[in-house]
């Protein structure tokens, strides 16, 4: 698992050049807020961002069958991304 970084927005500010490397190079920099430093933004690699995950039916596995008629019009794609 690459490294996480956690830094508040003021110094994820003043050293973006930086946090650019440091997520070129596979680290993940989560960005914080106030005085509890609460996460409010993770900057990823477009490597990472583009990755195309694996959708599961998830509680419905093994439960039910999808069926698509033979009029059916719509890709992988435009299924996996609605």
């Amino acid at each position: 698992m690459p490294a996480e970084t956690a830094m508040p927005i003021a110094q994820a500010k003043a050293h973006f050049s930086d946090v650019l490397r440091r997520v070129e190079d596979g680290e993940d920099v989560v960005v914080t807020r106030g005085v509890k430093q609460e996460p409010v933004a993770v900057i990823i690699s477009m490597e990472k961002f583009r990755a195309k995950k694996e959708r599961k039916l998830g509680t419905l596995a093994g439960r039910m069958e999808v069926v698509f008629h033979d009029d059916w019009h719509m890709t992988d794609e435009e299924l996996l991304a609605s």
